[in-house]
């Protein structure tokens, strides 16, 4: 007869199943909320660097949630069943695989939405080659430390591994942390400076741009506002994640490690393609004076007519 610790494995997992449907359900829902937008800005105009970005993240995202829901809701998750049989070999490889793509994965979105924050605060402050080669330069060294995280610390058996647990009632997959949490503590501090040095730009080209309207007596430019308020949600949001990857290293409760999951999982992939689809928008719906049409994505600067403003010129 199963005991206690079995109904509480099997508890896990129906938790871990439940939140794997309630993040592919999210995922999914504003995929189609914002479907009719990228048919409009993405399908039905010329491809730009920007738009090549936006279909890499939106994508990129979409398989990356459904290989994690299908492998934390269904693969990790193999109940007895008759005539259901599974090889553990196969069972182990494919846990172990998956888990590798899972982490290289989100690895690999957070950089691409590193790059789409850089090449704004790019066109924010007038297409400076200083601002772009300084924060490029510094880039490099927080994608090197992904690559090292990720190869030496979630890709090495001796740090993590992944074992196939088989119960009375159910036959799962799940991981071992045989280190502390500290190396990813450590490791986490470069990113968030990065994402501090990108808010502290952002925010002052936004005092700076504030300053300069209110003087002119003009209304503040909608895209700038538009891209700070990203940069601040996209930093808090960073910020929570790189806290939540080191606290998964901590004895959490069933409840409170899925719904840690669930934010982690859906927050980044929801935020980053709309931080360029709402700008392709919002330009849309916009009645502009001035258009500025030289980079990849155009802005209408929201100023009085021609002869009454500054010569600005950016794109975004």
């Amino acid at each position: 007869m199963p005991g206690l610790e079995e109904y509480r494995q099997v508890y896990a997992l129906e938790w871990n199943n439940n939140i794997s449907v309630v993040i592919i359900t999210l995922i999914f829902y504003e995929y189609i909320l914002q479907f009719e937008k990228e048919v409009t800005f993405v399908w039905e105009r010329q491809w730009s660097a920007m738009t090549y970005l936006y279909l890499v993240v939106r994508y990129f995202g979409i398989v990356t949630v459904i290989r994690i829901c299908a492998i934390w809701g269904g693969l990790f998750y193999i109940p007895e069943a008759p005539g259901l049989t599974c090889s553990a070999d196969l069972l182990f490889t494919s846990c172990y695989g998956m888990f590798l793509f899972m982490k290289w994965g989100f690895s690999v979105y957070f950089c691409l939405a590193e790059v789409i924050l850089i090449w704004r605060l790019y066109v924010l402050y007038n297409k400076s080659k200083l601002i772009l080669y300084v924060l490029l330069g510094l880039f490099l060294p927080i994608v090197a430390l992904y690559i090292c995280v990720d190869a030496l610390l979630w890709s090495r058996p001796s740090a993590i591994s992944v074992q196939e647990i088989i119960t009375p009632i159910v036959k799962y997959c799940t991981t071992f942390y045989h280190i502390g949490p500290m190396p990813a503590i450590y490791a986490s501090i470069p990113v968030i400076c990065f994402d501090i040095l990108l808010v502290v730009l952002a925010i002052t080209i936004l005092r700076k741009h504030l300053k300069e309207r209110k003087e002119l007596k003009m209304k503040p430019n909608t895209y700038i506002v538009i891209i700070v308020r990203y940069h601040v949600i996209y930093f808090v949001l960073n910020l929570a994640s790189q806290i939540f990857m080191a606290i998964l290293w901590a004895h959490l409760s069933t409840v409170v490690l899925n719904l840690v999951l669930l934010f982690k999982d859906t927050a980044p992939l929801i935020i980053v393609p709309r931080l360029i689809i709402s700008i392709w928008d919002t330009h849309a719906n916009e009645n502009c004076v001035h258009v500025s049409t030289t980079f990849e994505d155009c802005v209408c600067w929201t100023s009085p007519p021609e002869f009454e403003q500054p010569k600005i010129e950016s794109c975004v």
